[in-house]
């Protein structure tokens, strides 16, 4: 129910100011929510019109949260006829996108559009862009449409980081798709995501009686996360309010990490410029962390200069040390950060569920989640794809399967015209249809002449290559079985056969090098980098690749065959992949997540990985001029635990399949020296006697 006595003074004064323009400076964990809620329905208490309150945010999920902690708050309200209630009869709680729905359904058709216009999802996006590249791009000429999509998505959201730094091809097909690509859409009656802000200013400059009558509506307006707003964003609550001024925005310049993608931290920090009469609030009291995180977040954020200053505190106590820990590979950081969950699991009931394990980018996680699977703890992956999940790792695995077993139409079909290689959908299509027609396989069919002889020359040709690759490869795996030998005994002497034979059958009896092998001779290497939308993410993925690959020596035993030992290893993939899917409804699992996507969240206890220069901050922040922006990335990731925080940094990172030499990160030194314990300083402690019963009690009942 509400409550203004359980708000703290600066909150309390947050909720009560609700006339003239309010900034509220909410620092990590101070309940900036519970503020914006209170808010409303401290307006609603005080008798204003439900339907002139309006609060915007960024996602669903929190627009969602919002509404149920005012209907928690106020449960009643006022009551139509027969029980219905009327829209305003409740305050507009929603996303800015939404927000521009609403708006464009009521004052669209003054744009041009009629009001049943309908808004396209990224598939009917791409499919308007494929036709217009279609009509404008030179034979054989290919480009990919998704790039395209991003660029223009990123011209509408303005940003001059949002577009400097991307495929300049990419960026010079997007200016020439643009004006065709919006017309297609106007023809249909459709807009896209972008659109929906764009228009509606667009709606606000040309027809300012449509803007007056939202002004009158929404007389009282709150924007949560403000320091993420892009320029469009601001131009819209802008737009909305400079007139009646009743607006109150919440943020922390701290906590802007977006600016990749189009935010500007500038809506925050220059908020007096267009409003010079704002009340500033400072929301200081975190109700999160111990003082001892919350002092190492302020000793680091400090080192930014352009910032409103702001001190987190807390009435937790200080809790323990941060712990610094340093390795000498991601491989061990990953298994000793798995051994000391595990640990704190046996000796202090600390469940999956409390940890989290962030990290700068979804590369870092293999090593990881490699690590998780091996020692049978769950884990779930949160604001990325699981690196087992990637498109890269998928393929790589339905053509190991293919070769294990050619019947195997599943990942067959997966592959057969990954690269392209002339095996087109229709082509597949024809076979598929033929093998269910005879009962068989659709590598069987794709043998039987009596089908292939109905395919012109050239897909024919295609057929019987593809057919070829394969058999090829199994032979090798079959060849390669009878031809094993223990890595510290010498090599056998080569028949006259193999001397004969081409160079790859003279290769080393390696998993791993004939993978490589056979990936070059298909050229999947070329076109995975040649498919993404630029250099580094092509190169991202291959890496991948590289990194899987150099795991699978470790299937099997050193005598096996490369087919027993291939075996071996996709089965022990399949395994882990079943538990994954099984595992991810069970509710104690480790958290792994990226820092850009950890904002928001809180766990108990807080990995965070990588610390080293070229990694955290990254190494495009020098060129780019974001060395702040990384270092409130950093903050964002420390201020997530709240009881003890453990952050990590290694000699060597690998990096396709080779260690790399690594350096600490810059920001480490600008941690306390006082707040930190090291691995050396930590092993002088003697262990609480607690730690060693729950341990104890631990080993004893896994034993019963």
């Amino acid at each position: 129910m509400f409550d203004l006595s359980t708000l703290n003074p600066p909150q309390r004064q947050a909720v009560e100011t609700i006339h003239g323009p309010v900034l509220i400076l909410a620092g990590a964990g101070t309940g900036k929510t519970r503020v914006i809620t209170h808010r409303i329905a401290y307006l609603l208490r005080k008798g204003f019109a439900p339907g002139n309150i309006l609060a915007v945010t960024f996602t669903n999920k929190a627009a969602r949260e919002m509404q149920e902690r005012v209907r928690k708050l106020i449960p009643s309200g006022p009551k139509r006829e027969r029980g219905k209630r009327n829209k305003e009869d409740r305050p507009t709680i929603c996303t800015f996108h939404s927000l521009c729905v609403r708006i464009l359904r009521e004052h669209i058709e003054k744009l041009g559009y009629k009001k049943n216009f309908v808004i396209y999802d990224e598939s009917e996006q791409l499919g308007a862009i494929k036709k217009i590249l279609a009509n404008i791009s030179a034979k054989g000429e290919k480009t990919d449409p998704s790039a395209v999509l991003q660029m223009l998505s990123k011209f509408k959201n303005g940003g001059e980081r949002a577009v400097g730094f991307g495929d300049p091809n990419v960026y010079a097909l997007a200016q020439h798709v643009a004006k065709r690509y919006e017309t297609a859409l106007h023809a249909c009656n459709a807009v896209d995501f972008d659109d929906l802000i764009l228009l509606t200013l667009r709606l606000f400059r040309e027809h300012p009686n449509a803007l007056e009558a939202c002004r009158a509506k929404y007389r009282y307006v709150m924007a949560d996360e403000y320091q993420d707003t892009n320029g469009s964003q601001f131009e819209l609550i802008h737009s909305l309010t400079k007139v009646h001024r009743n607006f109150c925005v919440v943020g922390d310049d701290d906590q802007s990490i977006y600016g990749w993608r189009g935010a500007e931290i500038a809506n925050l920090l220059d908020l007096e410029k267009h409003f010079p009469e704002v009340k500033i609030i400072k929301l200081e009291q975190n109700y999160r962390s111990t003082n001892t995180i919350l002092n190492a977040a302020n000793a680091l954020i400090k080192n930014n200069a352009r910032r409103r200053v702001k001190t987190l505190w807390s009435d937790k106590g200080d809790g323990n040390k941060i712990s610094l820990r340093a390795f000498e590979t991601d491989e061990d950081e990953a298994r000793e950060i798995v051994a000391t969950i595990e640990f704190n699991r046996l000796a202090k009931r600390v469940t999956w569920a409390q940890n989290a394990i962030l990290f700068r980018t979804n590369l870092q996680s293999r090593p990881i989640e490699t690590a998780l699977r091996t020692a049978g703890v769950r884990y779930h992956l949160i604001g990325g794809q699981s690196f087992f999940d990637r498109r890269e790792i998928r393929d790589l695995i339905a053509y190991l399967k293919t070769f294990i077993n050619p019947h195997d139409d599943i990942s067959l079909l997966r592959i057969a015209n990954t690269p392209a290689r002339g095996l087109s959908d229709v082509t597949m299509e024809r076979l598929l249809g033929a093998s269910h027609e005879r009962k068989e396989s659709v590598f069987a069919t794709m043998k039987n002449p009596t089908v292939t002889t109905t395919f012109q020359t050239r897909t024919r040709e295609a057929i019987e290559t593809f057919v070829e690759l394969i058999e090829r490869n199994q032979g090798e795996l079959n060849y390669r079985s009878h031809h094993v030998w223990l890595p510290d005994a010498p090599a056998p002497a080569p028949t006259e056969a193999e001397l004969a034979a081409p160079l790859r059958h003279q290769k080393p009896h390696s998993l791993s090098a004939w993978t490589e092998v056979f990936l070059n001779e298909t050229g999947y290497l070329v076109d995975l980098r040649r498919t993404e939308k630029d250099t580094e993410a092509g190169d991202n993925r291959v890496r991948n690749l590289k990194d899987f690959i150099a795991t699978m020596d470790n299937a099997g035993e050193p005598t096996d065959s490369l087919h027993d030992q291939l075996q071996d290893f996709l089965e022990n993939v399949t395994l882990d992949s079943d538990r994954e899917d099984e595992e991810d409804k069970a509710g104690d699992a480790v958290t792994l997540i990226t820092m850009h996507s950890c904002k928001g969240l809180e766990f108990p206890h807080v990995y965070v990985v990588g610390l080293e220069d070229g990694l955290l901050p990254h190494s495009r922040s020098k060129v780019e001029g974001t060395l702040d922006e990384e270092r409130r990335l950093f903050y964002v990731a420390v201020t997530r635990a709240m009881l003890s925080l453990t952050i990590s940094h290694c000699a060597g990172r690998k990096k396709y399949g080779q260690v790399m030499p690594c350096h600490p990160s810059q920001f480490l030194k600008e941690l306390p020296a006082d707040l930190i314990e090291t691995d050396a300083e930590k092993s002088k402690k003697p262990v609480e006697a607690t730690t060693g019963k729950s341990l104890f009690a631990a080993m004893r009942e896994a034993t019963q």
